[in-house]
């Protein structure tokens, strides 16, 4: 238990104790002055009415406030529900864009590769074709019969 609530029970039994063991004086009639009008009445049984009163209006207070907390959190709860869920699937679609994005990114540099090998072939074939002609070249020039010089 809360040290609250036993705070109100401690109180409470108290309050009991002291009306148990002061009950005669509480029911001994007095004149009360209500403003208007005197009323002879037990003054300790009055107050005791009151205080039972502002007690019970009190826990409804509380009752109500306590409902209303509850109201609240039970919407508060709602509200993040849905954030959460909005939330998720924002984070969703930009995985779904990344991935999208990244499958572009990888397209281009396939073609890019893909150009950048045909342009080394290309390279690599005229070099090696005019290797072989230089070749050829300098064995025509071996061929050939020197003159003499």
């Amino acid at each position: 238990m809360r040290s609250p609530f036993l705070l109100v029970v401690l109180l409470l039994t108290l309050v009991g104790a002291f009306v148990s063991l002061n009950w005669p004086a509480i029911q001994h009639p007095g004149t009360l002055n209500l403003g208007l009008v005197d009323v002879q009445a037990p003054l300790g049984l009055v107050l005791l009415a009151l205080l039972l009163l502002v007690t019970l209006a009190f826990l409804s207070y509380l009752a109500w406030w306590r409902g209303q907390v509850l109201l609240d959190s039970r919407r508060l709860h709602k509200d993040l529900t849905a954030q959460r869920e909005l939330a998720d699937r924002a984070e969703a679609s930009r995985f779904t864009e990344l991935q999208r994005l990244l499958q572009v990114e990888t397209q281009a540099l396939a073609q890019k590769i893909e150009r950048n090998e045909a342009a080394l072939r290309a390279e690599m074939r005229d070099s090696a074709n005019s290797l072989a002609a230089m070749l050829g070249e300098i064995d025509d020039r071996m061929k050939q019969p020197q003159r003499p010089t």
